[in-house]
Order: structure tokens, then sequence, then C-alpha cells
């Protein structure tokens, strides 16, 4: 019994022990291959690698070694798998292959075509674990950039909504404003009108106007002219000159001079208040020719509750550089789409400053010229709206101006509209939120009128984030989807082509021709306003916060071609922190476009090298006009 016992025991070990075992057959010795990183193609070092059996299922674990050569020994000949699973970077099957009894003693991958190891996590993200959670820290700060950057591209996709919007109310209305016909006039009841010119040192420019200004028709015992001279150089002599002969001719003109600066521009309209003796009050920048009939197509839209009328502004210079051309592109899309889709809509719009006529009832109503703002006219536009004054829009009148020649005078242009516009959004947003009896039309586009501005900001945090953007699509395949989504963001684009083709004044009835010319004009504006997007967001910045500074006027220079430009004594140039940003942002959104457009990820290719062109644009104008300056 004992013996049967222990036998059969026996038995039962041997059995199991051989069931245990399992025969592998032939294996290769040695296995080696060589792994280099994606990017910068050179070896990568301790990265660990897998190779599974698929005949026996055994896994082996190999690390590579500085030269990023890995091996593995005794590995049974037949299928396999090769994977990369090291924590770093990201897990991929690197090569299904197969060894056979030519393979014994080695089986070598090429060294000539390596492995490529793609980082989970970039440079810029690897840091900190948490709770075992590897490379925490570094995924919460990517989703806080995403969360930002989809912010900005959902701001600007609200934007581009707004002016599509705009677009679509002045197509459906254009026929009918085109065809609108001025009211009657009396001129024998005709109410009595006071031109209003404020100055500051515009030397090249302050006879031209007060010229142009004396041949306006409208009866002479009903007109008068201020003309509203701040300045300090010989322009007041110039004026006083010009303002005396204008006199002898039986012109009621006036010379206000003021010493002290107070307020500025809306310092010197209010302080003139007092002496108007119109009913109605038109105002020119002194870079403006208006037309001889100028008064008698605005003054007999002054129905009852008009309080404004605002005129299109022409452009005197278009043709002067590419700069100009693409000026008046813009602005042609704020005075078609945005004044006349506004104006249509019935929702509120903006006294651009100069080229339009108040009713003198309207500023007193609303509370008169305030210069806590260096924008007064947008300030007292909103104002008066919300009084209940009517604002007219005609595009059909235009009023000729220069566009700013120069990188330097476009730029001070822009950074006095840019904060002037975010100034008056503090002032203004409660008050037009909260003001009893609007419409909630007018609430919505009216902040988002006085909003406008901030688009700059936005677009200056999507391009800086966007450089964060590809490393995190380098090193979070998880958060790829969030990225891949943004895609679809490019409607924005889409909506602003519509709206500025809808402006395009430079149509020749040719359809395809005019839209190649558009697309080349519309790419080139994309690309010199996203490069404004750092002056511009620093502009808007300093209006949020509260920063005050002087009004610095846009340098005027009375000139049409280039060869007529012999300098300007008011444009005044130096180099400045923005100007040296403005060219490392060059560089660095250049070497990031090429870069990408190497390995083969062209997403984002077309709007850095967007961004690159624009702020080389602007980088070497400024230099070329300092070191002209200089000479």
């Amino acid at each position: 019994m004992n013996k049967l016992l222990l036998s059969a025991l026996l038995s039962f070990f041997i059995s199991t022990a051989f069931a245990n075992k399992t025969y592998i057959g032939p294996v290769s010795k040695k296995i080696e291959g060589f792994l280099v990183d994606f990017k910068t193609k050179s070896e990568v070092e301790e990265v660990e690698v897998q190779l599974k059996s698929l005949v026996t299922g055994k896994v082996y674990t190999a690390e590579t070694d500085e030269n990023g050569k890995f091996t593995f020994r005794n590995v049974p000949i037949g299928k396999s798998k090769l994977r990369l699973i090291d924590k770093d970077y990201r897990a991929t099957t690197l090569k299904v292959f197969e060894t056979n009894e030519k393979h014994l003693v080695h089986y070598t991958f090429s060294q000539k075509q390596p492995f490529t190891a793609q980082l989970k996590v970039s440079w810029m993200f690897n840091w900190g674990d948490f709770q075992g959670k590897e490379h925490y820290w570094s995924h919460m700060t990517a989703r806080v950039i995403l969360v930002i950057y989809g912010l900005c591209l959902v701001l600007i996709f609200f934007y581009s909504v707004i002016q599509l919007s705009l677009a679509i109310a002045y197509v459906k209305n254009k026929k009918k404003q085109q065809s609108r016909v001025t009211p009657p006039f009396d001129l024998a009841n005709a109410p009595k009108v006071t031109v209003q010119l404020p100055m500051f040192n515009e030397m090249y420019v302050a006879e031209r106007i007060i010229e142009t200004c004396a041949e306006i028709e409208y009866p002479r015992d009903k007109f008068q002219i201020q003309v509203l001279d701040d300045s300090t150089d010989e322009t007041k002599d110039i004026i006083a000159n010009k303002c005396a002969e204008v006199a002898a001719r039986g012109i009621n003109i006036q010379h206000i001079h003021r010493t002290d600066r107070t307020g500025y521009k809306a310092g010197a309209l209010d302080c003139a208040m007092e002496k108007v003796e119109g009913e109605f009050i038109a105002i020119f920048d002194a870079d403006f020719v208006p037309s001889k009939d100028f008064l008698l197509r605005t003054i007999p839209y002054f129905t009852e509750n008009v309080g404004v009328v605002q005129t299109r502004w022409g452009h005197l210079n278009k043709d002067y550089s590419l700069l100009t051309e693409l000026q008046a592109f813009g602005l042609n899309g704020h005075f078609a789409i945005e004044q006349g889709g506004r104006n249509v809509s019935g929702h509120y719009i903006n006294f651009n400053g100069t080229a339009g006529v108040w009713r003198r009832a309207t500023i007193d109503d609303a509370g008169g010229w305030e210069h806590d703002t260096i924008t007064e006219d947008l300030d007292l536009s909103y104002r008066a709206q919300m009084k209940g004054w009517r604002f007219v829009y005609l595009e059909e009148v235009e009023s000729p101006a220069e566009l700013p020649i120069t990188m330097s005078a476009l730029k001070s242009q822009q950074h006095r509209w840019m904060k002037g516009g975010a100034e008056v959004f503090i002032k203004m947003w409660k008050r037009l939120a909260t003001t009893k009896g609007l419409k909630i039309g007018d609430r919505i586009h009216g902040l988002a009128h006085l909003f406008n501005s901030s688009v700059f900001v936005f677009i200056l945090i999507l391009s800086l984030l966007s450089l964060a953007v590809l490393h995190i699509k380098d090193s979070f395949s998880d958060l790829n989807i969030y990225i891949k989504f943004g895609m679809y963001f490019f409607s924005s684009t889409i909506f602003l082509a519509f709206y500025y083709w809808n402006s395009f004044r430079d149509k020749r009835g040719n359809f395809f021709g005019d839209l190649f010319r558009f697309l080349g004009r519309f790419v080139q504006f994309l690309t010199v306003s996203m490069a404004l997007g750092l002056s511009n967001a620093v502009a808007v910045i300093e209006g949020y916060l509260g920063i005050k500074s002087s009004f610095v006027r846009t340098p005027k220079f009375n000139v049409a071609k280039k060869d007529e430009f012999k300098g300007n004594k008011y444009d005044k140039k130096s180099l400045s922190i923005i100007n040296i940003l403005e060219g490392t942002f060059m560089v660095v959104f250049g070497f990031t476009a090429v870069n990408r457009a190497i390995y083969g990820d062209l997403g984002m290719v077309p709007f850095h090298v967007m961004l690159a062109v624009g702020y080389g644009i602007i980088f070497f104008n400024t230099l070329k006009e300092n070191r002209g300056q200089q000479a």
C-alpha cells in the first residue's frame, strides 16, 4: 500500500514538472537595434524597450545605452513584437518581425534606419509627479494653457460672428442705402452752422484745411469757422495769417488759441463751446479735405431726434505704399460694414472724431465733451445715444483724408484708438448694461463694439500660446483631440473674409479678377494686423489698467507721392522695447514655422509664417525709418 502511494505521488510530481516545463526550441542569442529621438535624430539613452515573443508569449525588457543601442538575449526563433514602453516616451509598436535559423547567433536591425522615439512629455512640461502619477503638474499646466488658448479662440470667434452679422445686415440694405436721396433743403431757412477745426502743431496741413473749409458752400450769414489752435510752434503764426486772409473775404472765422492744453482735443472743443454761434457743429481734423457741398448733403438729414450725421472717410494717398493700401482696406471695412451695418440695424454707431456734424443741443444734453478718455468722440457718442438721440451714417458722402505714411505714425494712431476704446469700455460698460429702456440688441452690440479693441489682446495671447500648444501636442496624446477641435474656429477667418469682401472698393467688375485681388490684399491685411497685435495689445492693457498718457496726435504729411516726402519734424522715431520684441517674435515664429515644416507638422505653419512675415515687415520698416531719421 505504501509503495503504491509513493509510486502515485512520484508519478504526479514528475508529470507536473514536465507539464510546467515548456520546450522553446532554438533561440537567437542576440537581437540588437538602435533608437534615436524623433526630432533631433540623436541617440537616446536609458530608454526602456520591450520585446514579446509571439511564439511563447514571453516578454523581454532592455534599456538603450549611450549610443542608443538596445540588446535582447536568448529570444526564441519565430515572430516577435518590438515595443517602446519607456515612461517618458510615447508607447509605440516599433516593429513586428520574424527570425529563423539564420539568426541563431544574432539578429541586428539596420543602424542606417534606426527606430525613432517621440517624447511623451517635452522639455517645456517635463516636471513633477503627484501621488504616483507621472508628470501630474505638467499635465495640469498643459490643460490650463489649452483652456486659455480655447477661450481666446472662442472670443475671436464671437468677434467674427458679430462682424458677420453686420456684414449680412449691410448687404441686405445696401441697395436701399445707395439709392437714398438727400431730403429737400430750404436754404432760405437754413440753420446756422459752425465748423470747428481742432489743431496742434499742424504746419504742413493747416492752411489747406482752413482754405478748404472757407470754400464750403453755405449761406455766409449762417456760417462760422472756429480754428481751435493749441499749437506751440510756428503753426500758430501760419494759422493766424491764414485766418486773417479768410476773414478779409468776409467769412466769419475765429482763431482761438490756447496755451493750456488741458483735455487736449476734447478740452479745445469744450473750451470753444461758449463761442459757438451755430445750431449745428461740423468737425474736421487737419488732414481732411471736405467737399464744397458737404453741409448741403448732411444738414438736411437732421430731423427732430437726429443728433449726429457721420460721413465716410476717403483716402487722399491710398496708393502711396502698401502700408497706406492696407490701411484703406481696413478703414473701408469699418466705414462700410461696421458703421453701415450698425446704422441700418438700428444699433449704436460712433462719431469718428471728424467728418461729421453734431447738433449742439445733443452735445449739451449728453453732458458735453469730457476728457477722461483719449477717444472723446466715442465716449460722447454713447452718452448721446443712450439719451435717445439717433445717429445717421451717410456712406455715399465721402470726406477725403490723409493716411499715415510711416510705421511710427500708424502706430501712434492705432495706439490712441485702441487705448481709447478700452478706456471707454471701462467707463461705459456698466451704464450700458444697466440703463433702463435700452434694447437687448443695443446692449449686446454696444458692449461688443466697445470691447472690439480687445481682440488684439486675444490675438497676441493666442499667437504666444500656440508655441506652447505645439509642445503639448508633442507631449500628451490624450489632449490632441482638444487641439484638433480648434481647427473648427478657422471659420472666423471665413466670416471676416465675407466682411471685408463686401467693403472691398477696388472691384472692377470681373468677379474672378476681383476675388484674386481681394484674397491677396486680405492675406496681407491679416498678416500685418496680427503683427500689430503686440503694440495694440499694450495700448488696450494700458486702457484697462487706467494708465494715463498724453494725447499723441498722428503726424500729418500732406504728401500723395513718395517723391514729395521731404521729412516731417513731428514724426519722432526711436527704438523701444516693443520694437525689440517685434524683431524677436519674427525670429521665433519664423524658426517655429520652418522647424515644423521640416518635420511635416503643417497645421500651424501658415499661421506662424504670417506672424513671422508681419512682425518682420513692422520691424524692418521701423529700422529703416529710424536709420532715415538719423541720416
